[in-house]
């Protein structure tokens, strides 16, 4: 049986990019819009990938190549000036073919100003302190994070969250923060190391509302 990936592309115009928080916090929503969505013939793909160790892949476009991305099947996610497209599960040596020719690279978002403080009962999303990634690979984490948190959450805190369009925060975690976190218990993402870093590393977690 050949290994389902999640493929997300992200929309990054030379002129125009993305803010680096508002890319995270896309893919992060992403991911939930996805597994809620009401969309049958995507379920058994679905099932599958998140059954597996929930790969997901980051591919950026411009241009044609972005009109293109927007021709196959998937949901369009905007927040902030991010924009992504997030499709269901593929096996991960079969992209439509309107996505296998974009790239992984080139993803080094940054912010135009520090992000806002977080607000009292937000769900967040913390990056490691103690690892360095790309924005790409920060997103795919991020996104990670968040459906770790949402597979720990009882059926009415879902329901919530759902309600509220699945709200949240991601933001770089102080090296306090973060060990207070996982001493807290907090669901952690451990990387696969297909790129960038070792298997096994701590790469981002969620804090329960």
């Amino acid at each position: 049986m050949s290994e389902l990936v999640l493929p997300f592309v992200v929309r990054i115009e030379r002129a125009a990019p993305p803010a680096r928080t508002d890319a995270l916090e896309a893919a992060a929503r992403a991911v939930l819009l996805l597994l809620s969505a009401d969309r049958p013939d995507w379920a058994p793909a679905t099932r599958e990938w998140d059954g597996q160790r929930i790969r997901k892949v980051v591919r950026r476009a411009r241009g044609a190549d972005w009109r293109r991305a927007l021709s196959v099947d998937g949901l369009d996610v905007a927040h902030g000036d991010a924009r992504l497209r997030v499709y269901p599960p593929v096996p991960i040596d079969a992209w439509p073919p309107e996505l296998a020719r974009l790239q992984v690279g080139g993803t080094n978002l940054v912010d135009p100003a520090p992000p806002p403080a977080v607000a009292p009962g937000v769900p967040l999303v913390l990056l490691s302190p103690h690892v360095q990634m790309t924005a790409g690979k920060a997103m795919a984490q991020a996104a990670h994070a968040a459906q770790l948190g949402w597979r720990s959450l009882p059926s009415a805190a879902r329901e919530r969250w759902q309600a509220a369009a699945f709200g949240l925060a991601v933001r770089d975690a102080s090296a306090d923060q973060w060990a207070a976190a996982v001493r807290a218990g907090a669901p952690v993402v451990e990387d696969g190391g297909f790129t960038e870093v070792a298997p096994g590393t701590a790469t981002a977690l969620f804090v329960r509302p």
